[in-house]
């Protein structure tokens, strides 16, 4: 054992033996209150929750950020309690703190885990500036369909994805030690099964097979589990009809018994006595049994824990030993964040909040997650130099607010920059800029304003049109059933595409929009989701060509809603569409009979591919892909085989590309996929220049959970992509052996 293990270790044993220590001199009461997370409402906080803290009934409380209110809660706590244990201060620190970066969405966009880390540490050590030692995040629910409105605090629609960008952000949060200056604790959420609700509709039900569970939406939170996460978080919605809050498969069968999770699982708000509501149980007494006996320890702002589980206790129906177990979990996360040896927050020892770095690594996320989905005719980069004027038209040029997009409680949109002063900024007198902003908000409908950004656009060069949702219309509670573009912005676009002049969308969402209605109408589309705090001179710098596009899709773009769900990795099923064997709604005659038409998978009145796939991003520059090869035809099970391919940059300028791999096992015992990602990699190449990028497949990275609910390697054949999206033509295969 290495020197560091053993002092990990021993770290370890003896934060054990203090919690037992403490454990053993608690009463049932003190127990308890460990398991109760509450909320201080309106006023002064120590006055409202004083009592409470000296009786020792409060474990943790949320939603308070004045430091020195928090260092007060932390002392009256510590001093004036029988036992002195100091408080977790939780907080929804999503995206960014004080500093916003992209919505999750957005970053996931960059497919780049080291730069999504670093955003994280940036909002952690802002956090914990003010006092908070516990975020609820990332969320690692697998989301494919968009008209959720969590889907902006996901990572898309892919496993692998999600996992390594889910694993990133603990680390960003977490650093190398719970207890050093800077680190809060993180919480993998929603476990489980939160994004596949029914209809998009949040809080909503989920029914999901077990294989596809353990395929699909568990490999991110086991992979949270790998990356060392101190907490979890039960997700609002019931799965296979039982709610995830009383669900003891998998909190307790799953999370605790196959995965060996040590830390603590924390309710959804209030979700312990909504087990009532969901029809699980007839009160908040029941409900506070389901969720203690499922194993949730703390229960998020309700009080069904604090009022019934020490006559529960008592009555048998609830055991001491499972309270005991819960507040251990509990206990050990505060010795872990050095809690008891300093509770207290000292704001001087912090930077700065939105301090130069943090500011950098907020503009280079904004701009590496900008996807550019089109460029007919290289309408961009707009050369300022060639230029005499361009007119910035659209109600999101100039929203510092909605720029930050959801979950920004502690966002200060005073430090937003936004795209117009951004470009006035970069341009300054070379070129003549004429905003309108033609509609109040996104939701708009036509006004006098069209007619001035109609006349913008014809006495200029160049049209940049900023469109898309205010933040409002998506994140908790916020589903859509249209996800098109709201209010009368498809109408602008039209208006302002009769000038005859380049038109360039710039889409600000908080979601994937169906753009099927404008994507013909303009020459270019930048998507650059909610960008955070330096979204402006992200999207200067890429409109203006000092920047080149590299962000890729997390999520598939449908061409309309009616294709929902719709992904990558859908399965082929025994009537797959081609373009050789569907029939549009227009080609079928009047009168004709009944017949199957194509035999296959589709929509009469739509194309059975996405308006935009996943992984899709283009440069300005061109990559193309070729020679891609395996090391050996066969492997046996254990081993390792190398995909290679040789990428080029055609262009004349130096850019990056994101690398993706995909396989698809052909034949299985359980139907598979028609294409997983197995790998990624984000390059920089020269004008001109050729490399060859290599991926390593093992046999375990094809594993799957099969018929019989264990992880099986099935010998066969095995295709192999490796492309700019999951549409990539470069394909070659490989077989694993049968053993012998």
């Amino acid at each position: 054992m290495s020197a560091s293990a053993t002092e990990m270790l021993d770290k370890r044993q003896a934060i054990a033996r203090r919690v037992q220590a403490l454990l053993d001199s608690m009463t049932l009461v003190e127990k308890i209150g460990q398991m109760s997370q509450v909320e201080a409402g309106h006023g002064y906080a120590p006055d409202i929750l004083g009592n409470r803290l000296r009786a020792g009934l409060v474990g943790s409380v949320i939603n308070v950020v004045d430091v020195e209110v928090l260092n007060e809660l932390q002392r009256i706590a510590m001093k004036e309690s029988r036992l002195g244990i100091p408080l977790l201060i939780g907080r929804d620190v999503i995206h960014g703190f004080k500093t916003v970066l992209p919505i999750p969405l957005g970053q996931a966009a960059t497919w780049n885990p080291d730069l999504v880390e670093q955003g994280a540490r940036v909002a952690a050590r802002e956090a914990a500036k003010s006092g908070v030692n516990w975020t609820f995040a990332p969320m690692i629910d697998i989301s494919r369909d968009a008209r959720w409105g969590r889907i902006a605090e996901s990572y898309g629609e892919c496993v692998l994805l999600t996992s390594e960008l889910g694993a990133a952000t603990v680390r960003g949060f977490q650093g190398h030690d719970l207890a050093e200056s800077g680190s809060i604790a993180a919480c993998a959420k929603h476990f489980a099964g939160y994004g596949a609700v029914e209809s998009g509709r949040d809080y909503a039900t989920t029914n999901i097979p077990d294989t596809k569970l353990r395929n699909v939406y568990f490999r991110p939170f086991h992979a949270a589990v790998d990356a060392g996460v101190s907490t979890f978080m039960t997700s609002f919605s019931d799965l296979n009809g039982i709610p995830a809050t009383g669900n003891s498969y998998i909190l307790d069968d799953v999370l605790r018994g196959e995965w060996a999770f040590e830390g603590f699982v924390v309710s959804d708000w209030d979700s312990v006595r909504q087990l009532s509501i969901h029809g699980l149980t007839e009160n908040d007494r029941e409900s506070a049994i389901e969720a203690c006996n499922a194993g949730v320890d703390m229960e998020m702002a309700g009080d069904a824990y604090s009022n019934h589980l020490l006559g529960l206790v008592e009555d048998g129906e609830v055991s001491e030993e499972s309270i005991d177990i819960a507040v251990s979990r509990i206990l050990r996360v505060k010795f872990e964040l050095g809690l008891f040896d300093n509770p207290y927050t000292d704001p001087g020892a912090f930077p700065e909040y939105a301090n130069e770095a943090a500011l950098e690594v907020a503009r280079e996320a904004a701009e590496q997650s900008v996807v550019l989905l089109k460029n007919d005719h290289g309408a961009l980069p707009l050369a300022a130099t060639e230029l005499a004027s361009v007119a910035i038209v659209g109600p999101l040029a100039d929203a510092g607010y909605e720029q930050l997009g959801t979950w920004i409680f502690d966002g200060d949109e005073k430090l937003s920059v936004t795209p117009l002063a951004a470009i006035q900024t970069l341009v300054g007198d070379e070129v003549k800029l004429r905003y309108v902003r033609a509609m109040e908000n996104s939701r708009s409908r036509v006004n006098p304003e069209f007619d001035a950004a109609v006349d913008a656009a014809r006495a200029s060069d160049a049209v940049l049109l900023f469109l898309g949702e205010e933040s409002i219309l998506s994140g908790e509670a916020h589903s859509r059933a249209d996800i098109g573009l709201p209010g009368d912005q498809v109408e602008l676009v039209r208006r302002i595409r009769a000038t005859g002049k380049p038109v360039i969308a710039v889409i600000l969402a908080g979601r994937p929009l169906t753009l099927s209605d404008i994507v013909d109408e303009v020459d270019s589309i930048l998507y650059a989701w909610h960008p955070g705090t330096m979204g402006g001179p992200a999207i200067a710098d890429l409109v203006f060509g000092h920047a080149v596009p590299s962000g890729k899709l997390p999520a598939t773009f449908p061409r309309v809603v009616g294709q929902i769900p719709i992904y990558y990795s859908q399965k082929n099923g025994g009537k797959p569409p081609t373009k050789d064997n569907v029939v549009h709604i227009d080609e079928i005659d009047t009168f004709a009979p009944q017949t199957s038409l194509g035999m296959s998978a589709f929509h009469l009145d739509t194309c059975f591919t996405p308006l935009f796939p996943f992984g899709h991003g283009l440069s300005y520059t061109w990559f193309g892909y070729e020679n891609i090869r395996v090391s050996a035809d066969e492997i046996a099970l254990g081993e390792t085989v190398t995909v290679s391919v040789d990428i080029c940059n055609h262009g004349d300028i130096e850019a990056e590309e994101v690398v993706q791999l995909y396989t698809r096992d052909l034949v299985a015992s359980l139907t598979r996929p028609v294409k997983e990602l197995k790998g990624f990699r984000r390059i920089r190449l020269a004008a001109r220049e050729t490399r060859t990028i290599s991926f390593e497949i093992h046999t375990d990275d094809l594993a799957f959970y099969g018929r019989q609910g264990h992880r099986v390697v099935e010998p066969g054949l095995f295709h192999a992509w490796v492309g700019g999206s999951s549409d990539a033509e470069q394909r070659t295969e490989f077989r694993i052996a049968q053993p012998n």
